[in-house]
């Protein structure tokens, strides 16, 4: 994918409205992580919501297994899971069916309303990401950041690693992951006074393409829902 390509690099909130053509939201800290975990786990599809009334509205009607997300970076109360991929790795989720919220990950899908096909993604997925995307005429890079409003580099790093990938370039996955390790938002989760932020998450987080697995959003029933697609 190397010729008579358009790879637009947008960020936050704005730059997701903004997004057309095949849209991949990057959220690295923690949700789309999270996703390429359940998925590897066995999950079958994730409901991806941008507030958490309706995603607890979607529970009440019986329309997910599991209610995973947060607010802040802490649980919602009445959730079963915070934004967790390390708590995902170790459950068997083999035919569930997840309704994900988070802060900015599944709020900029939902705010993707331009895009022809959305993607989501993070550094554990990219490469598999940018494989289905091959030969794709018009692809928008969005990085999400913290909340969707202040830009984050693992998020934007993530955009950049993508776009060499679908250049046809592999730049040095150790290398990433120690900038990212080395990066402003990688230090919440050593400190004592956000424990919500577990340090496996982001060790999980750090493992570059380690998830052969895309993931495509579909607009099914007015509802935004991702399926996984096994890499190459």
């Amino acid at each position: 994918m190397t010729e008579g390509v358009e790879i637009r690099l947008l960020s936050l909130l704005e730059g997701a409205r903004e997004a057309t053509g095949q849209v991949v939201i990057i959220d690295v800290y923690r949700a789309f992580t999270s996703a390429a975990v359940a998925f590897r786990q066995g999950v079958r599809e994730i409901l991806l919501v941008g507030e958490p009334e309706a995603a607890l509205d979607l529970r009440r009607q019986g329309r997910g297994d599991l209610l995973v997300g947060e607010r802040g970076g802490i649980m919602v109360p009445g959730f079963d899971l915070g934004n967790s991929p390390h708590a995902l790795a170790g459950m068997d989720l083999h035919g569930k069916r997840l309704i994900l919220c988070t802060s900015a990950g599944t709020r900029g899908v939902v705010a993707a309303v331009q895009a022809s096909q959305r993607y989501l993604a993070a550094l554990v997925n990219a490469s598999a990401t940018a494989a289905l995307l091959a030969g794709q005429s018009t692809v928008s890079l969005v990085a999400m950041g913290n909340a969707g409003i202040n830009r984050s580099d693992e998020d934007e790093l993530c955009a950049l690693y993508l776009r060499n990938r679908l250049l046809d370039r592999q730049p040095d996955r150790e290398s990433l992951a120690t900038l990212v390790q080395d990066a402003h938002e990688s230090a919440k989760f050593d400190d004592p006074a956000q424990p919500w932020f577990d340090p496996r998450d982001r060790d999980i987080a750090l493992r570059v393409d380690s998830i052969p697995i895309a993931m495509r959003v579909e607009n099914r029933d007015d509802l935004l829902v991702a399926t996984p697609i096994a890499g190459p």
